[in-house]
Order: structure tokens, then sequence, then C-alpha cells
């Protein structure tokens, strides 16, 4: 009941966005009447087709439910540009205004008001199309040294590889995994790290696109912890299928590895927001440590949201990897995530931690990136003063 309310909410402020767009561009374009009924037409056409992208992972029908799916999220990608750059026409047209009741006539805003209204959605288009080339092609390698103070120089040079947020669902499928895993290995990394929202829907719809990550391959295994999305999709189910494939889960739990004779702690703790969806699951850094030996000073904590970095201070790690954020995805939302996260994107230090953050090796919602790139991420320990 709570989640359709929260639908029917979203579905009329989504149309309310829409009108606003309608009103303050359609008007100003330099066409004739029935040329501005297509546009009108477009904008309703929009607004029917974002909200059936998102439930299309509900539809019964798979291929036909992703066809659909693909074409609402380009909408919805599409659509939220188009809303950016007509706010910030606005802005313009407002700062415009003022410049001519200032100074009358200095600039010829009738021409501002054709021009902008042209411009808009070409630039929407424009952005969302490179937006779209980012999202699909493979992500990039990132390597990232983290200088740690009094690293034992038997772990100097440990690689972990990360993924996260891959999203695989309508739009995410087999393939895109596939290129992902065999990226990861040709880096031969000691430890692979996965940590969080890996699925956009249930095992029985998606556990054939996921069966690449079985192939995953490092020194000392691969390791995986849950994301919020893991707890939409029926984590329990998630659970055991990302077992049977060989990931081991780390459910607020830690194994002890050893590298070149030296042991480091290698924990994992559920998703921030777990308890919500079972109590059983409550993210617990502290638990996460509990019988491990004292005398291991590395530990290195896998949690899939950002502001898990402040408990895992005072639990006594060194290192946190974590995803969720998507490092905004594209503009403008990488303002807004820092609303919520402590940590956007890259490296960061928290009192004695290290944090990094991935903005994520696939994309989540509409398949564009703009501004945050996807990234597989190879992290190495280093030996140096934590600054």
């Amino acid at each position: 009941m709570r989640r359709s309310s929260f639908f029917t909410r979203a579905i009329l402020i989504g149309m309310l966005m829409h009108v606003y767009v309608g009103l303050r561009i359609i008007p100003d374009l330099p066409v004739g009447l029935p040329f501005k009924w297509v546009a009108a037409c477009a904008l309703v056409l929009s607004c029917c087709l974002i909200p059936l992208g998102m439930l299309a992972r509900t539809f019964e029908h798979r291929p036909r439910a992703d066809r659909i799916a693909w074409i609402g999220l380009i909408a919805m990608g599409l659509f939220s540009s188009l809303l950016v750059f007509t706010f910030l026409r606005d802005v313009a047209l407002a700062c415009a205004l003022t410049v001519d009741a200032l100074w009358h006539q200095a600039l010829a805003l009738d021409r501002w008001r054709v021009d902008t209204a042209i411009g808009v959605p070409m630039l929407a288009a424009l952005t969302t199309t490179i937006g779209f080339v980012n999202a699909r092609r493979r992500a990039r390698v990132v390597s990232v040294d983290v200088p740690i103070d009094e690293l034992p120089a038997e772990l100097e040079g440990l690689t972990i590889v990360q993924i996260s947020d891959i999203h695989v669902g309508p739009t995410i499928k087999a393939r895109y995994v596939e290129a992902i895993v065999d990226a990861v290995n040709r880096l031969k990394p000691d430890v692979i790290a996965v940590t969080g929202d890996i699925v956009d829907g249930s095992v029985a719809q998606l556990a054939d696109h996921t069966a690449p990550l079985g192939r995953l391959t490092a020194r000392y295994g691969a390791f995986l912890v849950t994301g919020n999305h893991e707890y939409y999709s029926g984590a329990s189910q998630w659970i055991a299928e990302f077992e049977r494939l060989g990931l081991r889960v780390l459910l607020n739990e830690h194994v002890v590895l050893e590298h070149q004779g030296a042991p480091f702690i290698l924990a994992g703790v559920t998703d921030y927001t777990a308890g919500h969806f079972d109590a059983s699951h409550r993210s617990d850094p502290a638990a996460a440590l509990a019988q491990a030996p004292g005398h291991i000073d590395i530990k290195v904590l896998l949690a899939h949201q950002p502001r898990t970095a402040h408990a895992a201070v005072d639990a006594g790690f060194t290192l946190q990897l974590s995803g969720h954020t998507h490092g905004g995805q594209f503009f403008p939302w990488n303002f807004f995530v820092r609303l919520q996260q402590p940590f956007t994107a890259g490296l960061a230090k928290l009192g004695t931690l290290w944090i990094y953050t991935s903005r994520g090796t696939g994309y989540w919602g509409p398949p564009k990136r703009l501004g945050a790139p996807s990234e597989i991420t190879r992290l190495r320990l280093v030996r140096g003063a934590m600054a």
C-alpha cells in the first residue's frame, strides 16, 4: 500500500514536471501550431513511458518487458536533462530580463527566447546520446594506490579489484557482465571485492545473466556484500545464488587471509539499510570483527554504502571499500548524492580510516553516464604515511 502511494505521488510529480517543460519551451519554438502539437504529444508520451519503464520489471513476459524498460528508461534519461536545461534556461532568462530592465534593449530578448527554446531539446538529446554511449561501453580500469602507515612489508603491493553496482536487470544482461568479468580476470588480482547492488530483479529472472560472475578468479577468492537493491530483489535467494556461483558472501563477518606470510582481515557487512528488510541482517561493522585475532592490524571492510564509514572508524578498520553513489551517474545528481552520503567518489579519509567509493561498474535506471564514468577499480596497498 505504501509503495503504491509513493508511486502514485511520483507519477503526479512527473506529470507536473512535464507540464512545466511544455509551458516553458513549446510556446517559444519557432514552428507552426501543428509542430507544437507534435511536441506536446511527445511530452505526453514521455509522461506515460517513464512509469511504464520503471514498472516493466514486474511484467511476466520478459522480452516484451525488457523492450518497454529500454524505451521508458531512455525516455527518463532524456526528460531528466530536458527538465534540468529548461530550469537553467529560466534562470538565464530571468537574468536577461534583469539586465534588460536596467539597460533597456541591451539584449535581444525575443531572439534569446527562440534560440534557447531550440537549444534546450537539442542539448538534452546530445547529452543523452553521449551518456548512453558512456553507460553502455565496458567500465574502464581505474588504478588507485592506498598509502597505509606501518603496512607490513609483505603486504606491499597487495591488489584488490573492486566492482560494484552492476545492476543486472532489464537493460544489463549476460554479455555486459561477461565483459566486466573478463576485464577483472585479466588484472590477476589477489582479492576481488564485489560491493553490492549487483541485481535489479529476482533469481528466476536474472540467474542466467549473473552466471558469468562464477568465472571471477583471484588468488585468495572473490567476496561479496549485499547492497540495498539485493533486498529489493529477494536477498536470501540471491545470497544463496551468489554462494552457488562461488562468491563468498560476507554477512557481518570476516575472514583471515595471508599474503606472502603476513595475515590481514577482510570483513564485510550487510547494506546500511538491511535491518529494515530483515532484522537479523542489521549492518554491524563491530560484529564483523567478532573473535578476530587481535594481533592483525590491517583490516579491510566491504560495505555497500559510504555512510558505514563512521561505524567502521570506531570498529578499527584500516580501509573501507564502498559503492552505492554511482558518483551521481549524470548531472546534476552528483550534487544531490552529497546530501545522503559523506563521500561521493574516489579515495578519502575519515579519521584513521581510508575509504574508497566506487562510481559503480554498471548503471541504474536510465542507460546514461555523464561526468561520472563507470569503473573497475584496482586498489593497491602501499607503504606510506596517512596524512
